[in-house]
């Protein structure tokens, strides 16, 4: 039985890597990841500010999830969701802040991100606070990862430098389009057609 169990949480775990990721699968918070993702930090950054609300909402939504209403079960997810997001952006903002600076508005409006509130509604209220703590973190390590490649894609390309840092030599020429709108739609058109044909050939 403990055996099973471990699958389970494994599973429950690995669920947000690939077959139900949240960015490359579910199409869910498609706003911050196309218009933060212009550097590999950003987009780092932007998903583990979205990790740690996931994981600290999952956390009291379960813990309370009996003793909220039906009625005002919505309304109570968001109090909850806002209360770590503004504690978030605090934190971000007096130790991180030229970052919490370059993703600017878009920490706030982590509040309505659906990935949040929908796991709240379909996962942390239904289930325990263990499963609902590894529902959080594989769904926000997911969106994680896939925002941190979609930055480093775009950065690379776009500017020649990985987190700063200079992969190319003096004489590249940066395709400027890839820091733009359209080289975010470019990049993440390019990640869900690696994703399908895996997943294809897997079949």
């Amino acid at each position: 039985m403990a055996g099973d169990g471990g699958i389970d949480l494994f599973k429950n775990f690995t669920r947000g890597l690939w077959s139900e990721n949240p960015l490359c699968r579910l199409l869910l918070g498609m706003c911050p990841a196309l218009a933060v993702t212009t550097t590999a930090i950003n987009g780092l950054g932007m998903g583990l500010a979205t990790l740690l609300v996931l994981f600290f909402s999952n956390l009291i939504i379960s813990l309370l999830r009996h003793l909220i209403p039906s009625k005002v079960r919505i309304p109570s997810f968001i109090i909850v969701i806002a209360s770590f997001v503004t504690m978030i952006d605090l934190f971000m903002e007096g130790f991180f802040f030229a970052l919490h600076r370059e993703l600017g508005i878009f920490i706030p409006l982590i509040v309505v991100n659906c990935i949040i509130l929908g796991r709240a509604e379909a996962f942390a209220s239904r289930n325990s606070t263990l499963d609902s703590l590894i529902d959080a973190l594989g769904m926000g390590a997911g969106f994680t990862i896939s925002l941190l490649i979609l930055g480093s894609i775009r950065e690379i390309v776009g500017m020649g430098t990985i987190f700063g840092v200079t992969v190319f030599g003096e004489g590249y020429l940066p395709f400027i389009v890839m820091i733009l709108p359209p080289g975010a739609f470019i990049s993440l058109g390019l990640l869900l057609g690696i994703m399908n044909r895996i997943e294809a050939i897997r079949r």
